[in-house]
């Protein structure tokens, strides 16, 4: 599922997470231990900078959303936003970018799924941690 184009002078894509999420922060951990060509940024969906970059178009605390991501001006959210940010991802993680094969439908029944337990299942921050000076490079800030 795609959203409306953004602007596309940004050079690098963004994955936008729940901040507050230990399923996401733990996702985003995943994510840069897998992205060699450190190409990925990343920004706290409840950060001005995702705010600035989004807009007030994505209400981050109404949806079901818990990753989106914007490459090339198109935000992507739910499984589709996964598959694309695997495909960022070393092999054998890149294959899961195959799952676009499966219908949309089925992907995203399975995403909200998860999405609407992860604090449930995996727990919740009080606040959005701070990233590691290591890398804070890779963060997008206010």
């Amino acid at each position: 599922m795609e959203s409306e184009v953004f602007d596309d002078s940004l050079e690098r894509p963004i994955v936008f997470f729940d901040g507050v999420c230990n399923l996401c922060n733990a996702s985003v951990l995943f994510f840069l231990d897998r992205n060699q060509k450190e190409n990925l940024m990343f920004a706290s969906l409840q950060s001005s900078i995702a705010e600035k970059i989004l807009g007030k178009k994505t209400e981050w605390n109404d949806s079901p959303y818990s990753v989106l991501f914007l490459e090339k001006g198109i935000l992507y959210q739910k499984s589709t936003a996964i598959i694309k940010i695997c495909a960022h991802l070393t092999f054998p993680w890149n294959l899961f970018s195959l799952f676009r094969w499966i219908p949309n439908s089925i992907r995203d029944f399975v995403y909200d799924w998860v999405a609407g337990n992860r604090y449930r299942w995996f727990g919740k921050l009080d606040a959005c941690r701070t990233p590691h000076p290591n890398l804070k490079s890779r963060f997008l800030e206010d």
